[in-house]
């Protein structure tokens, strides 16, 4: 591995702050689970000596959990784990409370508005299951992530149980558990009362006893012990439903078999806590100190980060931050690139694209979707921090260096000869939109194709670290649907300039091509031509960046069209807008071919599947509709009738609406060929050479990579790469950090017509060399 921050040809080591989410196991716990495994291994419940071996060590785990969480006369009861725990309590209370149930009267079930998604869940599973059929409630949060008490005041005398969290997992916010206590109590004396004390665990003291809280969930893997075990207090004279019956093990409280390894393992880490043994847990003064370090790196890093809940109303495990410009899967590549485990929140939500913790708390929505959480646990060490401190520099400086972010304190620096250069053709998406930059870096200039509000920042950005001019923001239509961000670029970067609508820069030249006079814009060496292609809107254009004509009747060598909602990737653009017209749209679609040919890559303003580009050769294949109009097979009116019945249906696979044309042709995945370790390191050795290509972005490259991957083409450049590859019969190979960018980036390709594109499945993560 080659980590180019440091220069060093060592893989860099793993700094895991991803604690919430799980944690490892410690040795002094895996070494005890072992024993109970090899030697320690009888059953509890026998009455033989090695039953009794086994039941002493169950027995120390329960008077160990006992004194942590302080449980008093409470009841402690194994369980697998937290979400078992939930579902105990919630259906001990639900059941305890039907057999005194009004038929007249309402009730309701509460839970904290940024609970874990397994109270929410279980609240409405027990509720139907049962037929209490009660109103399940949200109780809100402030900004600070504090429960609402007038709401809970108003609410808690109606309610059959009420759910909060001691810490929540995303945040680290606690709750004032004294003023819970008295807001529940006052109002309800008798509801029942559960806390999901998972994330208090080792982080702050507990002393259940001396409150009136029923039932307390806990997760023995959030503590280093082994995933599969946990347990859950029981208030003394709490109503109590076993959700497993069967041997009578726990009392009768919980049958099955008990998880003799896993108790063994979290009885060391209890004696850990409790002083019994040596322990490698910090303080949590000395874990206060250790946020703060990180806070002060990521501060200094990213001098614009957002911190996204208090420091001091959280837990010291736990920070979560956003970086304005960036959603947090980007991060979260760029960290993992650096070998730093971060998350975007909760692991059980990891397919989710913004946080409802933070949109309950009513934080912008950019947060939400930028939100990322470090958090650690008690075994931290000050190694570690420094490390990860490091880690945290060195990101920041792969950012600068790729000219995503500056460092407004030092920009001469930023302005050094050492930055990456940028050249040619970058693509932006958002969701299925696309925008497009195009810059020459012999003259310093660039355009902006059909500008996207979520990278107008990001392209401010480029331009003054890589010190360009912008030439123009073109949009390739009017949008029906929203306004263009082109007048804000345009005012903070061009305000002198004066162009038409659509942002065609007034005074340009003209040239004859075919016969026909066109206007174009000379940037460096090449040309942008500005074409009419009217249909999907009557001011839809498109820009074909070419070499320049120097016989009128030549064909024009273009290298990229970029076609707005004229050609879509199996589909063409609407035409049922007040301001389309289908015959226009046809007779376009015609001009457009003469102009570009079949093989010319066409660059849409939108993406709605993942491939990135297309060509008029590779959609003549699979749309019917526009090989009957290149081949003359359709006269206009005919394909005007036809279309209009296609706009009546303007869905993607998914069956949303959110096109900007009709699917027309097939989007089915092309099949690529999957390599792992074993198999790529065998091709290499029998194949011609191949290409190895990391297809990650430049700033993830920079951090750490294969020594065998020496190629770059971030996803960003590979409609560049696939006009520059002009032999597509050599072999390809793609990486990148989890294999699901290298197969989408290598199916775009084959559809292309490369024909020998493959990727290692699992990327880094499963593949390190």
């Amino acid at each position: 591995m080659t980590n180019l921050a440091t220069d060093a040809k060592q893989p860099l080591s793993l700094i895991y702050l991803d604690a919430n989410a799980t944690t490892q196991v410690l040795p002094q716990a895996a070494a005890a689970a072992l024993v109970t495994m090899e030697t320690l291994f009888g059953n509890p419940s026998s009455s033989h000596v090695t039953g009794l071996q086994a039941k002493q060590i169950m027995d120390k785990a329960r008077q160990q959990a006992k004194q942590i969480v302080g449980a008093g006369e409470g009841t402690i009861i194994f369980t697998s784990g937290a979400t078992e725990g939930i579902q105990t309590a919630i259906l001990s209370a639900l059941v305890a409370a039907k057999k005194t149930l009004d038929k007249d009267a309402d009730y309701c079930l509460l839970y904290g508005a940024t609970e874990h998604k397994a109270v929410p869940e279980s609240l409405k599973h027990w509720n139907e299951i049962l037929e209490i059929n009660a109103e399940v409630k949200e109780i809100p949060v402030d900004r600070m992530g504090r429960l609402d008490m007038d709401f809970i005041a108003k609410e808690v005398p109606n309610a059959l149980i009420i759910c909060t969290m001691a810490v929540n997992n995303e945040t680290g916010v606690y709750q004032d558990m004294n003023l819970l206590d008295r807001t529940i109590r006052t109002n309800n004396a008798n509801t029942a009362w559960m806390v999901d004390c998972v994330q208090a665990l080792g982080k702050t003291d507990l002393d259940l006893s001396q409150t009136s809280i029923d039932y307390a969930p806990f997760s023995g893997h959030k503590l280093y012990a082994p995933k599969g075990i946990g347990f859950m207090y029981v208030r003394k004279n709490a109503p109590f439903t076993a959700v497993i019956a069967g041997g009578g093990q726990e009392g009768g409280l919980r049958s099955g078999t008990e998880n003799l390894p896993g108790l063994a393992a979290l009885s060391a880490i209890f004696s850990m806590l409790l002083g019994e043994s040596e322990s490698c847990f910090a303080s949590v003064a000395t874990l206060h100190l250790f946020r703060q370090q990180m806070v002060s790196s990521l501060t200094q890093a990213f001098p614009e980060i957002v911190f996204n809940h208090s420091i001091e109303n959280s837990v010291a495990t736990t920070i979560n931050f956003a970086i304005p410009g960036f959603s947090s899967k980007e991060i979260m590549d760029l960290f993992d690139a650096a070998n730093v485990r971060v998350s975007s929140g909760s692991a059980c939500s990891s397919k989710v694209t913004r946080s409802f913790v933070l949109d309950a708390m009513g934080l912008p929505a950019w947060q939400s979707e930028s939100a990322i959480r470090m958090s650690f646990g008690p075994a931290m060490t000050q190694e570690l921090v420094d490390t990860a401190c490091s880690r945290i520099i060195s990101v920041a400086q792969a950012l600068q260096q790729n000219c995503l972010i500056i460092d407004t304190n030092s920009m001469a620096e930023n302005t050094r000869a050492d930055k990456t250069e940028l050249d040619g053709l970058v693509q932006f998406k958002v969701g299925g939109n696309c925008s497009w930059l195009y810059v020459d870096q012999k003259t310093k200039s660039a355009i902006f194709i059909d500008p996207l509000p979520e990278v107008a920042d990001r392209l401010q950005t480029i331009l003054t670290c890589q010190e360009l001019d912008l030439v123009a923001v073109i949009d390739t239509h009017g949008h029906a649907d929203h306004d263009s961000c082109r007048v804000s670029i345009v005012e903070s970067c061009l305000a002198e300039q004066q162009t038409d609508a659509l942002g065609w820069p007034d005074n340009t030249q003209t040239t004859k091509i075919n016969g026909n006079e066109y206007q174009y814009l000379t940037l460096g060496d090449k040309w942008l031509v500005k074409v009419a292609t009217p249909g999907h809107t009557d001011d839809s254009i498109s820009l074909l960046l070419c070499e320049p004509v120097t016989d009128a009747t030549a064909s024009l060598q273009v290298h990229y069209a970029f076609c707005g909602d004229l050609i879509l990737m199996a589909s063409l653009g609407r035409t049922n807008f007040s301001t389309s017209s289908a015959p226009e749209m046809y007779s376009s679609l015609q001009s457009l071919h003469t102009l570009i040919g079949n093989n010319s890559l066409v660059c849409p303003s939108h993406d709605y599947n993942n491939e990135f580009t297309t060509s008029i050769a590779t959609e003549l294949s699979r749309n019917s509709l526009l090989a009957q109009v290149i081949n003359n097979e359709m006269n206009s009116a005919a394909f005007s009738l036809q279309k209009a019945k296609m706009d009546t249906h303007i869905i993607d696979e998914s069956g949303s609406e959110i096109m900007c044309g009709a699917l027309i042709g097939t989007c089915n995945k092309i099949t690529v060929l999957d390599y792992d370790s074993a198999s790529l390191a065998k091709a290499l050795k029998q194949s011609n050479p191949m290409k190895l290509i990391d297809i990650r972005e430049p700033h993830e490259y920079a951090l750490q990579h294969d020594d065998r991957f020496n190629i770059n083409v971030p996803l960003t450049r590979l409609v560049q790469f696939i006009q520059a590859q002009q032999d597509k019969q050599q072999e390809l190979v793609l990486i990148c950090r989890s294999g699901s960018r290298s197969q989408i980036a290598a199916q775009a390709l084959g559809r292309l017509g490369f024909e020998n594109v493959g990727h290692l499945k699992g990327g880094y993560a499963l593949h390190q060399y």
